[in-house]
C-alpha cells in the first residue's frame, strides 16, 4: 500500500501545477482562467463523488481503489495524446481535471479505510506519518525534475509521467495479500439521511467539528493562491520554469523532516498540544508571498515562506488524519473520508475561484495578500484541547 501512494506521489510531484502551466504555455490562458482549471475540477469532482461513499462503505476498499487509479491514468493520458494530434483545448483539460478529482476522492476515502483495516491501531500516526513524508519528498524532487523535462521534452511531459504512476500504482495494489473483507451491506437502499451520514458524524462531533471547518478554510486559501503564485512567478516576474519547481522543492525537504519527526513531537508533548501550537504556526506565513520579486531576492524569499508552511502542514496532517481514523467508527469511514475530501474540494474550488476573479481585478499580487490575511484568522476555529484528549 505505501509502495502504491509513494509511485502516484511522486508522479504528481512531476507533475504538480502541470495543468496551469500547459495552460500558460500552450493555451496562453488568461490568469482567470488558470485559477478556473484550479477551481472546476475539485468543484465538479466534488459533486460527482457525493453519492459515491455509501458505495464505497459496502464495497471491497482495494478494487475501488483500482479503479479510481486506473480512471486517472486513462484521463491524464488523453492530454498527451491530444497534444501531439493538435487537438488539445481548455474544454478538455477541465473535464480531465473533473474526473481526476473526482478519482481522488474516491481513492482517498477508500485507502483511508482501508489502511485502518491494514495498520494496528498503535502504528497509525507512524503509517499516517510516514504517508505525509512520502508526499512532501515527492514534490521535493518532482517539480525540479518536472521543470527539467518540460523544457528538455515538451510541456505535456509530466502530465504523461503521473499517468503512467498510477497504472504503476494499481499494480502495486493488485499484487497485495492482506485480506480486502466484503463489508455487510444493508439488506434495504440507503436513505438520504444515510448517505449524509459522513457530514452528519463531522460536524456534530466536538473535536473533529472545528478541525473539519479550520482544515476547509486554510487549505483552501493555501491552495487558491496556488495558480496566483504561478501567474505572478511566470508571467508578471519572468521565473522560468525550472526555478517555479524549485521555489515549491526546496521548502518539502522541511516537509520530509517534519512528517518524520511527527510521532515523537505528539509523544513529548501531546496532541492537543501540536494541534493548537502547530495549527496556529501553519496560518502565519502565507502573507509573506505578498513580498516577493523579482530575481534570486524574490526566489529566496518564496523558498523561505513556503518551508515555514510546508514544516507545520507537514507536522500538522498526519496528527489530523490518525484523529480523524481514531474517532471514527468503522462503518462510517469511508463515508466520512468521502465527506471531508468533497467538502475539502469545494472549500478548494471556491476559494480558488474567487481568487482567480480578485486576481482579474486586480492582480495576483492582491489576491495573494487577501488570502494571507484571512488565514490569520483561522487559529481560531481550532478545537480547545480538552476535546482533544
Amino acid at each position: 500500500m505505501w509502495a502504491s501512494y509513494a509511485v502516484s506521489a511522486y508522479g504528481s510531484g512531476l507533475a504538480f501545477g502541470a495543468f496551469g502551466l500547459v495552460a500558460l504555455l500552450v493555451l496562453r490562458a488568461s490568469p482567470g482562467q488558470v485559477s478556473a482549471l484550479a477551481a472546476v475540477g475539485p468543484a465538479v469532482g466534488a459533486v460527482l463523488a457525493v453519492p459515491l461513499g455509501p458505495l464505497i462503505e459496502f464495497h471491497r476498499k482495494r478494487p475501488v481503489m483500482i479503479a479510481a487509479d486506473l480512471v486517472r491514468f486513462g484521463a491524464l493520458l488523453s492530454v498527451p495524446a491530444a497534444y501531439l494530434l493538435g487537438w488539445l483545448g481548455f474544454a478538455q483539460l477541465l473535464v480531465v481535471a473533473v474526473v481526476v478529482a473526482a478519482a481522488r476522492i474516491v481513492f482517498t476515502a477508500a485507502g483511508g479505510a482501508h489502511l485502518r483495516a491494514v495498520v494496528r491501531p498503535e502504528d497509525l500516526l507512524v503509517a499516517n506519518a510516514r504517508f505525509e513524508s512520502t508526499t512532501w519528498g515527492s514534490i521535493a524532487v518532482g517539480p525540479p525534475l518536472g521543470g527539467a523535462a518540460i523544457g528538455l521534452f515538451g510541456p505535456v511531459t509530466t502530465v504523461a509521467a503521473d499517468a503512467v504512476s498510477y497504472l504503476a500504482s494499481a499494480l502495486a495494489l493488485g499484487a497485495m495479500r492482506h485480506p480486502d473483507r466484503r463489508p455487510a451491506r444493508p439488506r434495504r437502499p440507503l436513505t438520504r439521511d444515510e448517505l449524509l451520514d459522513g457530514w452528519r458524524h463531522l460536524l456534530t462531533h466536538p473535536g473533529l467539528r472545528p478541525l473539519f471547518v479550520n482544515q476547509l478554510v486554510v487549505a483552501g486559501l493555501i491552495m487558491a493562491t496556488e495558480p496566483l503564485l504561478a501567474v505572478l512567478l511566470l508571467g508578471e516576474l519572468g521565473f522560468p520554469p525550472w526555478q517555479y519547481g524549485l521555489a515549491f522543492a526546496v521548502p518539502c525537504v522541511g516537509g520530509l523532516l517534519g512528517a518524520r519527526l511527527a510521532p515523537r513531537v505528539v509523544a513529548r508533548f501531546g496532541r492537543a498540544r501540536v494541534i493548537r501550537v502547530v495549527g496556529t504556526s501553519r496560518a502565519i506565513g502565507l502573507i509573506g508571498l505578498v513580498a516577493v520579486r523579482p530575481g534570486v531576492v524574490g526566489l529566496v524569499t518564496v523558498i523561505v515562506v513556503e518551508l515555514a508552511i510546508v514544516v507545520s502542514m507537514s507536522l500538522f496532517t498526519p496528527v489530523l488524519a490518525t484523529y480523524r481514523l481514531e474517532q471514527t467508527p468503522p462503518d462510517l469511514l469511508a463515508r466520512t473520508l468521502a465527506a471531508w475530501s468533497i467538502s475539502s474540494g469545494a472549500a478548494i474550488a471556491a476559494l480558488s475561484a474567487l481568487g482567480g476573479v480578485l486576481a482579474d481585478v486586480t492582480g495576483p499580487r492582491v489576491a495573494i495578500a487577501a488570502a494571507g490575511a484571512l488565514v490569520l484568522a483561522s487559529p481560531l476555529l481550532l478545537p480547545r484541547p480538552a476535546t482533544l484528549r
